[in-house]
């Protein structure tokens, strides 16, 4: 969850989830996506029989793919790596967002990434993935990538479609990434982030919404 300096509230998830090619295309400069102020429907309880259930609406407010088309980015690692995008949350729906990290609270604080070995968290919310008890992950981070622009982190269970978007804490309960890919190498089955402070400081360089800042969760418990 993330504001801005007029108070108004926003939800992060993945770039290429507006994107309008296919699940191949992760090159944020190339790709196309929808336009921003296109509507985004927030739901509980989907799968792939039923869209669930409405909790709100918001506007898709800013997208790192867009931006980076826009002012020409061409370098590899930004290319292959910001995937951020942020939903402006309608204000008869903003007592709804709840920004901390449900099972294990959090954050803490915008991290800045995460050493090897170290331990990483998160939640995945995926209509594949019918119940909520595969939901909570924990694991291992497997170091930096693209430059410093992309964490790799292996979970159990891994992120699958669906879960992109959802937020990686580290071992202090700090925010340090962005589900974005799911990747055979350097380990079948471990995903791809995009680290959430070079993120955040892109967006905040060029999204245009003044003061953009993370919001703190709720205590931070991490359970094995």
């Amino acid at each position: 969850m993330f504001r801005d300096g007029a108070g108004r509230t926003y939800v992060g998830y993945a770039a290429h989830c507006a994107g309008l090619g296919e699940a191949t295309d992760t090159n944020g400069c190339q790709a196309r996506s929808v336009p921003l102020g296109t509507t985004v429907r927030f739901a509980e309880g989907a799968t792939l029989a039923t869209g669930g259930t409405t909790l709100g609406r918001g506007t898709l407010a800013y997208s790192s793919w867009r931006t980076m088309r826009a002012i020409g980015t061409s370098d590899n690692n930004t290319c292959a790596a910001n995937d951020f995008a942020l939903v402006r949350v309608g204000k008869a729906h903003v007592g709804k967002v709840n920004p901390t990290v449900p099972f294990f609270g959090g954050p803490t604080s915008l991290g800045t990434g995460a050493q090897t070995g170290s331990q990483v968290y998160s939640f995945g919310q995926s209509s594949l993935r019918p119940t909520t008890v595969l939901s909570p992950k924990t694991g291992l981070s497997l170091g930096s990538t693209n430059g410093g622009w992309g964490i790799d982190v292996y979970t159990a269970t891994p992120g699958i479609p669906g879960d992109s978007g959802s937020g990686f804490l580290d071992d202090q309960g700090r925010a340090i990434g962005t589900l974005s890919t799911v990747a055979i190498a350097p380990l079948a089955g471990s995903n791809g982030l995009g680290n959430l402070a070079r993120e955040l400081a892109f967006a905040q360089r060029h999204s245009g919404i003044s003061g953009l800042r993370l919001v703190k969760g709720g205590a931070f418990t991490p359970v094995p």
